[in-house]
């Protein structure tokens, strides 16, 4: 069995070989290192062809970056894994502005322009909407992040926590708050 501290040693002088530009040092790392990663992402995206492209970028950036790694600081395969975490959210943020656009153009072609449908198959009419829309800007980022992340990204509670490295507890109590300002912000349409 192979120890974990010669593995750590053996991962951080490839780090050290890549910011060399030694592409084969590339390649040990990424047989060590992308099922894992891969896997990570995959369970975060929910999406294989994402996660591949994510895994993608990961390597690109770990070649251009690979000089920033410090081994005093932290390990490689966790240096490696946070800069998978920040893309998936990128990703995830991502989906989230193309679904927003895509509504927004729908609104512009529908025959009825005042109505759209909500996710969950209400109608609202754009006034609601509208209102809706401002009252989440009104709301701390942390708690905006973990409802959308939960509402329109369609992710669980522990998939939030596990993407935004928080405790679980942590993550329901901003979206339970979160929830209660937009409805104490939106009682007029109720």
């Amino acid at each position: 069995m192979v120890d974990n501290l010669s593995i750590e040693t053996q991962q951080a002088e490839l780090l050290r070989r890549i910011a060399a530009q030694d592409s084969e040092a590339l390649s040990e790392f990424y047989d060590q290192t992308a099922a894992s990663l891969f896997s990570f992402a995959l369970r975060i995206l929910n999406n294989a062809h994402d996660a591949e492209e994510v895994i993608q970028d990961v390597f690109v950036q770990i070649w251009n970056k690979a000089s920033s790694f410090d081994p005093d600081i932290g390990l490689a395969f966790s240096w490696s894994m946070s800069m998978v975490r920040y893309r998936c959210i990128d990703r995830l943020r991502s989906r989230q502005r193309r679904a927003r656009v895509i509504v927004e153009t729908d609104d512009g072609m529908d025959a009825e322009p005042q109505i759209e449908t909500a996710v969950t198959g209400t109608l609202l009419v754009t006034d609601e909407l509208e209102a809706v829309r401002s009252a989440l800007g009104t709301l701390p980022d942390d708690q905006k992040l973990a409802i959308e992340m939960a509402f329109f990204g369609g992710l669980s509670h522990c998939e939030i926590a596990n993407i935004l490295n928080e405790p679980l507890g942590t993550v329901k109590a901003r979206i339970r708050r979160g929830m209660s300002k937009l409805r104490d912000g939106l009682e007029v349409f109720v």
